[in-house]
């Protein structure tokens, strides 16, 4: 049976986490500007899709939208002791670099079962001005296999949080959350691709609004 909501022992690590470290860190060192908040869905199945540029990223974005969030990681960090354990209380699942992994969409189809919802970068990788030329389909393959709703996001200004510095540079940043956009019917490529650009399309103009 799919569950709506996160585990509670890993809705408690996100919580202290982010009330600790994430949301100060937002608020007050980068001046952060979270617009939309209302817009996420706060239980059932749900894919997060939004642009990178920095490794900031992940937990910038899962506090700004209010749940936590699994993302996929490096298949080598799964095999580091306690480091394996940690990131996999916050939901972290493993992918093979430069593959297009089976085992990880299986594994994200099962954390969207179990209530968590699912964070997918469209390009796949980072891009140096927070753009997103060559979106991948995976966000809306698995949104069709699960029936989960996407939720597009736009990161404004993390790709200048480390540009010419070894230490997070002060600057100023905003996430805009858009309004959710259904999953494709069917796992048909046109679809998926048809969804595809409709997420990226709405996180472009969203990024395009700036600051």
């Amino acid at each position: 049976m799919a569950r709506d909501r996160e585990p509670a022992v890993n809705l408690l690590l996100y919580r202290l986490f982010k009330f600790s470290v994430v949301a100060p860190a937002l608020r007050f060192y980068f001046r952060g500007r979270i617009h939309g908040a209302d817009q996420v869905p706060m239980t059932g199945k749900l894919i997060v899709v939004a642009n990178h540029a920095s490794d900031f990223d992940p937990p910038l974005l899962s506090s700004a939208v209010g749940r936590p969030i699994s993302y996929m990681a490096k298949e080598e960090l799964f095999q580091v002791p306690v480091l394996r354990q940690a990131i996999q209380l916050y939901g972290a699942y493993p992918v093979k670099r430069g593959s297009a992994d089976r085992s990880a969409i299986r594994s994200a189809l099962q954390q969207l079962e179990q209530g968590w919802a699912v964070g997918i970068f469209l390009q796949g990788t980072r891009t140096a001005d927070a753009r997103i030329p060559s979106p991948k389909i995976g966000a809306a393959l698995i949104a069709a296999k699960a029936q989960a709703t996407l939720l597009p996001v736009s990161l404004w200004g993390t790709q200048g949080i480390l540009k010419g510095s070894a230490l997070p540079r002060r600057v100023p940043l905003t996430i805009r959350i858009g309004a959710p956009i259904p999953p494709p019917p069917t796992t048909d490529r046109d679809q998926l691709e048809a969804v595809t650009t409709e997420c990226t399309e709405a996180i472009h103009r969203l990024h395009d609004l700036g600051r």
